[in-house]
């Protein structure tokens, strides 16, 4: 309900800006019921398209959703709540297993590039028309897309992977278009496709990647994009597999029109091998970027596509940002070049607490998730007991609800912060936490 908080304007912009104003200052909090349209247009004395016009750029801006005579409501998280601001202080003594960053230990230091990096820029500084895309950095990207067996195309830079996906699906889609995305799937991409504007629709996932019925019944909805994570899938470490891309290259050759993005966030920490559904059809692209592997500072993302999608991102980023800066480029040339990553000894440290955290919990009959990665899934009955009973057993780790749409509750564990050492301790807490006929009845 509204409560106290009195929505004014005269003008579609002025109303949609109160509402805005509401939801940021915390009046209107998630979930809250916003009037009927006749019924807001008649206490402002407005036409009531004014304000079906105002809630329609909220709607836009991601931060109401429709719902037909149940009516508009404050979204769960709305775009103007920095999802930081939902997180819980983290208690005295309890072990943070929530923490979704990579383990610092295994990032290569970053002085040796940085200062080559400076070197290289001293004796030529970067200038208004230089290429935006340093060569060396294209040449070391392609060479490792062609290993990887990713179709030809451009290479573009951006600021991280979430920067890449956001501008390719602003390349091609308009505002209520539907979008396919794993449920569960990376908080941040749930928030952002709604803050485009943009429909979503949910598809299922298992440990070989997108469920091909959940895949077929979005391309039925008439999706206009799908977005799939082929290795260390956020938050259940599903890894796309051979014959699972096969099948769903298969089902997408029958819908040429629908674009695909690719991420491959893991790239680096992985052992998996990679399977890409990139030019299945018309309009591709796959995204790759250097935060888990290299440390999440380091901005940026390499991004090839098919040419016309290519070349609308590299376009529109010339009129934003430009470019992203070449001092991050010759340092990521010079930490490649160099070799500075054990990749395979970084994956092989992940693989290993992960796989003893799931051998862990399955030996106590808790059923668990995690093929790639660093992140382990656990469905739970009880989603906030469960959160809330780890906590008071000294563990934080992140509540489903975060990564979910229509999934069934689970709680995700994040190993990138856990000692080996720690993991029996964390199972058998975790397999208490969701032990069944836990807490109080009230009759």
């Amino acid at each position: 309900m509204l409560g106290e908080y009195a929505i004014t304007g005269g003008r579609a912009n002025e109303i949609a800006a109160s509402v805005e104003l509401g939801i940021s200052s915390g009046a209107l909090p998630p979930g809250s019921v916003l009037p009927p349209m006749r019924e807001l247009a008649g206490r402002l004395g407005v036409n009531p398209n004014t304000v079906a016009a105002a809630y329609r750029t909220l709607r836009e801006r991601g931060l109401i959703d429709t719902d037909g005579r149940r009516g508009s409501r404050v979204r769960a998280k709305p775009a103007t709540l920095a999802r930081e601001a939902i997180r819980l202080p983290l208690p005295p003594g309890v072990r943070d297993v929530a923490d979704g960053n990579p383990d610092a230990a295994l990032l290569p230091p970053l002085a040796d590039a940085l200062a080559a990096a400076a070197r290289r820029y001293a004796r030529r500084p970067g200038q208004y028309g230089d290429d935006v895309v340093d060569p060396d950095l294209e040449r070391l990207a392609r060479a490792a897309f062609d290993a990887d067996g990713v179709p030809a195309g451009p290479v573009v830079l951006t600021s991280g992977s979430l920067d890449a996906i956001e501008r390719v699906l602003a390349a091609h889609l308009k505002p209520g278009d539907p979008v396919g995305i794993e449920d569960p799937g990376w908080g941040s991409l749930h928030d952002l496709v709604p803050a485009l504007g943009l429909r979503v629709v949910p598809f299922a996932l298992d440990d070989d990647g997108p469920r091909p019925e959940g895949v077929a019944a979005a391309l039925d909805k008439g999706v206009r994009a799908l977005i799939v994570t082929d290795r260390a899938q956020n938050p259940t470490g599903a890894a796309v597999t051979a014959g699972r891309a096969a099948e769903l290259r298969e089902l997408l050759s029958r819908h040429p029109h629908v674009l695909v993005i690719d991420d491959d966030h893991g790239h680096g920490i992985v052992e998996q091998p990679l399977h890409t559904l990139a030019g299945a059809t018309r309009s591709w692209a796959f995204v790759r970027s250097t935060a888990k592997a290299y440390g999440p500072d380091l901005r940026l993302a390499v991004l090839t596509a098919d040419r016309v999608t290519a070349d609308r991102v590299a376009g529109r980023h010339l009129l934003g940002p430009g470019w992203v800066s070449h001092l991050l480029q010759y340092a990521v040339v010079d930490l490649w070049e160099r070799g500075t990553l054990d990749t395979a000894a970084v994956a092989r440290s992940y693989s290993e607490r992960r796989d003893a955290l799931v051998a862990a919990l399955e030996r106590l009959g808790v059923a668990a998730r995690g093929r790639s990665g660093f992140n382990v899934w656990v469905p739970v009955a009880d989603e906030t007991g469960a959160v809330a009973r780890l906590q008071a057993a000294g563990w934080a780790v992140a509540p489903g609800a975060r990564f979910r749409v229509d999934s069934p509750p689970a709680v995700r564990l994040s190993v990138s912060q856990l000692a080996s050492e720690d993991v029996a301790e964390l199972a058998r807490a975790v397999a208490e936490a969701v032990r069944p006929g836990r807490g109080a009845r009230y009759v």
